[in-house]
């Protein structure tokens, strides 16, 4: 490749999304279904309200292009946002991965979920040959520089948090699996509760006044709740109106009165 004068940005010469692959048969940890299911809670409550909706990108198990000097370099993260771009590619198309040198917006959150195969490396406890890719804690860390990083064990049903501080992830003390995040107005935490039919914890987002965010099925049910119970209290209205009118016609009837029903 001829080097010009000015160089030309690594958006204009690096691979786009189109360019790279976006699958890895062979990569360990493919997705159980609780891998498949907790992402889409995670998607489904997150809703910044400091962030308007087609700013936010949210993406679970899609290829994270990090390294314009290794272009094929990615991890897969089971689930992360990025704040302020947007849900399309260039506004017109749907992901095939995220490039960083592509999108010019890193994450502002990665989540993964221990699994017994790659919790040593979602830890940052596994050493690596020096000619080999770096693991996810230091891309995440010392690469993208991604300021909250959260890991939840599906097994003991713990949630981690880390946040950058100093160049380095510090882990968050929680006194309650909860854990605020002031800049997205939102706090993640773990749920006791049914999703999708499954009764169990569950990772989700929570809002600033404490309540879990619902999803839209959720706020659905809840409006067809409302509704039936003011038709429910309409029709009590209406016996009740029904039951006080033939007290009322008893009464008149009692005295030699017939009243006039029309």
């Amino acid at each position: 490749m001829y080097q010009t004068d000015p160089p030309r940005s690594p958006k204009e010469v690096l691979p786009t999304m189109y360019d790279l692959p976006s699958e890895d048969p062979e990569e360990p940890g493919l997705p159980d279904q609780f891998h498949l299911l907790q992402p889409r809670l995670l998607d489904a409550s997150f809703c910044p309200p400091n962030y308007p909706s087609d700013e936010i990108f949210v993406a679970s198990d899609l290829n994270l292009y990090y390294d314009s000097r290794n272009p094929l370099w990615h991890k897969r993260p089971d689930w992360f946002a990025v704040l302020g771009v947007s849900r399309l590619y260039e506004q017109r198309d749907l992901r095939l991965s995220y490039v960083v040198w592509q999108e010019g917006v890193y994450p502002f959150i990665v989540i993964e979920l221990l699994s017994p195969g790659t919790e040593k490396e979602d830890l940052g406890q596994t050493l690596r040959d020096i000619e080999q890719p770096p693991g996810k804690w230091e891309v995440y860390e010392q690469i993208l520089r991604i300021p909250y990083y959260a890991v939840f064990d599906r097994y003991k049903y713990q949630l981690r948090v880390f946040k950058l501080d100093g160049g380095r992830y510090a882990e968050v003390a929680l006194s309650q699996p909860r854990f605020w995040i002031p800049e997205l107005e939102l706090g993640l935490g773990v749920w006791q509760g049914r999703y999708q039919d499954i009764e169990q914890p569950w990772l989700r987002w929570y809002d600033g006044t404490g309540n879990w965010v619902l999803t839209f099925t959720e706020q659905e049910g809840r409006r067809a709740e409302q509704e039936r119970q003011r038709a429910e209290q309409e029709r009590q209205r209406a016996e009740q109106e029904r039951q006080r009118t033939e007290r009322l016609i008893a009464q008149l009837r009692s005295l030699g009165v017939e009243p006039d029903l029309d």
